[in-house]
């Protein structure tokens, strides 16, 4: 297990980069704690995939330093690193059975015989396959063969980080909830530094005590879950995170006071000089926004129902505005008006977090 810290580390696939856009990778600053539970989070191409492979070694960084526990493994081949990584799609061998699939780093390593036997029994009984360690690994199916090559990557207990590249991609559904819960439970066990790579706010959120926000290369926001949820650093983050996603609405500053349109929309805390120029929006989102007599007029448009709530699309002024209620409560027809939380809604400036 290994502390990782990330040191101005930038990556571009060109050979001569002159502009931001042709950065993979922004110049990140980055520290994960040994034995931490990480997940790096985004939409597809943000970076997260080459972040993994700068990480793991399979790629080389155009810039900046990588380090475990301070030494610098960046110019260091993957063997040389002492990780485990878990592929998208299954890494295994077909003609081998699943006991040998899952002993094989261990056997590659000169592990003790009954040593291996622990650790592939351990690990299969995790993962629900000790019922088919005999079977050869070529007739089982995608799901199988995925907890194999989970299996593979986990079985190791000595590796300075344990990464998964989109694990749970070809899962079916159904069972996506319970081999995330088992991931967090062997993380809980054994405290190895781990890293998920995903694009599933679920995967991310449920697995991970810090969650890595990325947007086109570059990291938005570091933080918990809750902290993701509750004061989101970044419109994106608001957006990405939440189904629906955080409300965003256009605003302006009036005498250091915030307005939509015509209505006042009050903020917990003050507002800060020097915002003029910025674009300026408020981001509230659809558990903190309710129907009142006043406030910024908007038009219901349609309701669906989620089971443990429903969401209530409005439109104000043009801004498609979502609304969470219960069953207790009474949803007007046609027009309204909305009020928020001052507490919970921040003031965003250029899509950054700058009050409330």
């Amino acid at each position: 297990m290994a502390k990782i810290t990330l040191e101005k580390l930038r990556h571009s696939y060109l050979s001569n980069p002159s502009e931001a856009m042709d950065w993979a990778l922004k110049e990140l600053n980055i520290d994960w704690s040994d034995g931490g539970a990480y997940a790096l989070l985004g939409p597809s191409g943000c970076g997260k995939t080459t972040l993994l492979n700068i990480i793991s070694g399979l790629l080389t960084p155009s810039e900046g330093r990588i380090r475990f526990d301070g030494r610098d493994v960046t110019g260091l081949a993957p063997v040389e690193r002492n990780i485990a990584q878990v592929f998208q799609f299954p890494v295994i061998y077909d003609t081998m059975t699943v006991y040998d699939n899952l002993a094989f780093p261990l056997r590659n390593r000169g592990v003790e015989p009954a040593r291996v036997d622990q650790r592939v029994r351990e690990i299969a009984r995790l993962l629900e396959l000790d019922d088919m360690l005999s079977k050869r690994a070529a007739g089982l199916t995608a799901d199988g063969k995925q907890k194999i090559s989970m299996g593979r990557g986990l079985v190791r207990d000595d590796v300075n980080v344990i990464m998964f590249d989109e694990p749970l991609t070809v899962i079916d559904p159904h069972l996506k909830w319970k081999l995330r819960s088992k991931i967090k439970e062997l993380h809980q066990r054994v405290r190895a530094t781990m890293i998920y790579v995903t694009h599933d706010q679920t995967e991310a959120l449920t697995f991970a005590d810090q969650v890595v926000v990325m947007r086109e290369g570059e990291v938005v926001q570091i933080g918990t879950p809750v902290e993701l949820f509750e004061r989101p650093a970044h419109t994106f983050v608001g957006h990405f995170i939440g189904s629906p996603g955080m409300n965003v609405l256009p605003c302006e500053l009036r005498d250091g006071a915030t307005f939509v349109g015509d209505c006042h929309v009050p903020l917990a805390g003050p507002v800060g000089n020097g915002l003029a120029a910025a674009k300026l929006e408020l981001g509230v989102r659809p558990e903190f926004v309710h129907f009142a007599e006043k406030g910024i007029p908007a038009q219901v448009v349609r309701t669906v129902d989620t089971g443990r709530y429903r969401v209530v699309e409005t439109r104000a002024g043009g801004v498609r505005v979502y609304v969470f209620c219960t069953d207790d409560d009474v949803i007007p027809e046609g027009s309204t008006h909305l009020a928020f939380d001052p507490a919970r809604t921040g003031l965003y400036a250029d899509s950054w977090l700058v009050a409330g």
